[in-house]
């Protein structure tokens, strides 16, 4: 390892009640896989996001809303779009796509959305990979809960998938050139 710094600057939709503490739950355990490698890694809500001088590798993410980044986030890459091109960056998204089965599904599931290609392709990061999150049904209307069932949605609750996470931050460590983890950490 070269001293490298590894960050994980993190938008939220708070609106959503029991989201913070999900989402940090969320970004810390991707941040434990990579200090547990000897990373440096620094956590940061996107809205008081450090200077990027101070480091070599970004992971970028945002909760998905009508098919685009949040506004925190989308704002944060079109303001530091030239610093983002000079760093070695993993952007990743969460949303309800990745947890869509069947073949109408899980074709809609892989569709990137244009407005978060567009903000994709302006920073080229490493790579861009959606992930499923959390969907509760209550507060949600009639129509966008059938939508989803329509769309091969399954079920409530938590649909993460830790194996693809820990897979795709492995795949991050073993690029910036970091040991196997001293341990390894189970995910419900």
């Amino acid at each position: 390892m070269r001293g490298q710094w590894s960050r994980i600057a993190e938008a939220e939709d708070s609106a959503g009640g029991g989201g913070t503490a999900r989402t940090l739950m969320a970004w810390n355990r991707r941040s434990t896989e990579l200090a547990g490698r000897g990373a440096r890694v620094e956590v940061s809500d996107i809205d008081r996001a450090p200077e990027l001088t101070r480091f070599d590798t970004v992971v970028l993410g945002s909760a998905i809303h009508h098919r685009d980044l949040l506004p925190q986030a989308a704002d944060y890459i079109r303001n530091h779009q030239h610093e983002l091109v000079a760093r070695d960056v993993w952007l990743f998204s969460v949303g309800l796509g990745p947890a869509l089965r069947g073949p109408v599904g899980a074709y809609f599931g892989r569709l990137v959305p244009k407005k978060i290609a567009a903000l994709r392709d302006s920073i080229r990061p490493r790579d861009y990979r959606p992930f499923a999150g959390h969907y509760e049904r209550i507060g949600v209307d009639f129509g966008a809960r059938v939508m989803y069932r329509v769309l091969g949605g399954q079920r409530d609750g938590d649909l993460r998938d830790w194996v693809v996470i820990r897979g795709w931050v492995a795949t991050i460590a073993s690029t910036m050139g970091l040991p196997n983890p001293r341990s390894t950490t189970i995910h419900p």
